[in-house]
């Protein structure tokens, strides 16, 4: 991963979702085994998109030979990302070549990824095929520099995951370097085994190499939810033609599959920045892809985990504007993710269990001022106004619905003067209020609402339902809010 950010076409409506469309022809066993329907002939871009506005949250994974040094090399630390290894240490390709033969995960089993997926709530998986130290996830034909040739595992990884995923009913997409390839003369970004970028047939390596790799994960995988490209302008080869060429591989071999951000042509939503989340909601189809921790790729002395209560806020925060939260784990080369990890994670999707209804599917906020604003006074490193975040709630919506999060919880007392209440209270808004409830609650009880002073108040429990965020329903008597 490295910061880059591209913009896409202009973001369609939200539309019912597509349950795991793809180009389903290309494995029909696959597709009957995990009941999937065809995809149609030709697809809108609003078609296309239509899953990922009702998914809003995915698995990421990085994993990779650079798990196995795993952020040390000859007993020494290296800084920067885990998965940067090769290029940061610098590893010669001819050293990095020995890893190979020490990567035997004999641990992995791609059920248990895909249930922990499932139990965190997510909804789409994408896992490195091949990234930028050009070793190939699974088993290529291209190269066989793969992790079925040329290591004792002897096994396609990413097949077993495509088949967990059908059977969960997961969508499964590859991460894909169609850039750097630092095991390639022809590849960008090592300048210290193969000489200055500027010099290499850049575009021989990617017919080469690169595009007859990305037919093979739309060829042998059943259906591909999306391609996340990666890094297009190192060393500025990545021309608008070469990189058009890879889109219309996918847009002809599998017309269900979305294009990230980063490929260097129209994909099919914008890509932040790493662990990028915008101030303000954004229009159009994003997504942040981020990390559990400060790396992609496993790095044994990263251990400061976001915690489930960061996660949560993050995902609502990222849902209240619009956008999708794709959220990055680093298995170590046993083949397993780190404990600590899991266990975050499943506290996340113990919360979406309950709370699921305001985050999956769900629109933007119509309010905003609850994000925070730009200061009139401060600056920030860049010289530009410092961005004064809020985040005491947020505020996803449906049809006749407004769901608002809460993370702080305002007490006040009763007209006893003495019971305390935990209350909330509503932005202005016109809409006539036909029910409030918590979703925490199973029966869903009406929750008074008082108007105190022009301001309609909400108030719960004095202990809130969630200590980590509370989600109250507003049922109101029109469809969209009126303000």
């Amino acid at each position: 991963m490295k910061f880059t950010m591209y913009k896409t076409s202009p973001a369609p409506r939200r539309f019912a979702a597509l349950f795991l469309a793809g180009a389903i022809s290309l494995l029909p066993s696959l597709a009957a085994a995990a009941d999937v329907p065809t995809a149609p002939a030709a697809l809108t871009p609003e078609q296309r998109i239509a899953w990922f506005h009702e998914a809003k949250f995915g698995l990421f994974i990085h994993w990779g030979l650079y798990s196995i040094p795993a952020g040390e090399w000859n007993g020494q630390p290296v800084t920067g990302l885990g998965e940067w290894i090769m290029h940061n240490a610098p590893i010669p390709v001819k050293d990095y070549e020995k890893l190979p033969g020490q990567f035997n995960p004999a641990k992995f089993d791609a059920e248990a990824w895909v249930q922990m997926a499932e139990d965190a709530g997510m909804k789409y998986i994408v896992i490195t095929s091949k990234h930028h130290d050009g070793f190939a996830m699974y088993h290529s034909l291209v190269s066989s520099y793969n992790v079925y040739d040329a290591t004792p595992f002897h096994r396609d990884p990413l097949k077993e995951l495509a088949d967990a995923c059908a059977r969960h009913g997961i969508r499964f997409g590859f991460y894909y370097s169609q850039t750097q390839d630092w095991h390639e003369p022809d590849g960008m970004g090592n300048t210290n085994d193969f000489g200055p970028d500027k010099d290499k047939d850049f575009a021989a390596y990617i017919h080469r190499k690169a595009e007859p790799q990305v037919k093979e994960l739309l060829s042998n995988y059943g259906p591909v939810c999306l391609i996340w490209f990666d890094t297009p302008n190192v060393g500025e080869k990545m021309t608008p033609d070469l990189a058009q060429g890879l889109a219309n591989i996918v847009r002809t071999m599998q017309p269900a599959c979305l294009i990230d951000g980063r490929l260097g042509s129209a994909g099919d939503y914008v890509s932040t920045g790493d662990n990028a989340i915008p101030n303000l909601d954004q229009k159009g189809s994003w997504e942040t892809p981020a990390t559990v921790n400060h790396t992609w790729g496993f790095k044994k002395d990263d251990t400061d985990w976001k915690s489930p209560g960061e996660i949560t806020f993050k995902l609502v925060d990222i849902a209240s504007k619009g956008g999708n939260y794709l959220l990055n784990v680093g298995p170590m080369s046993d083949g397993v993710v780190p404990q600590a990890c899991q266990d975050n994670l499943r506290t996340v999707g113990r919360w979406l269990k309950v709370n699921g209804e305001a985050i999956y599917g769900v629109g933007r906020s119509p309010f905003g001022a609850e994000f925070g604003e730009y200061s009139a006074d401060l600056k920030d490193r860049e010289g530009k106004p410092l961005f004064l975040a809020l985040n005491a709630w947020r505020c996803t919506t449906k049809p006749g619905k407004l769901y608002f999060t809460m993370f702080t919880f305002p007490r006040m007392k009763g007209s006893d003067g003495i019971t305390q209440y935990t209350v909330f209270e509503l932005p202005a808004f016109k809409s006539e209020i036909k029910k409030v409830y918590a979703l925490a609650d199973p029966q869903r009880a009406d929750l008074p609402v008082e108007n105190v002073k022009g301001v309609r108040m909400v108030k719960l429990p004095r202990n809130p339902l969630d200590p980590m965020a509370t989600t109250i329903c507003v049922e109101i008597a029109d469809e969209t809010v009126k303000l």
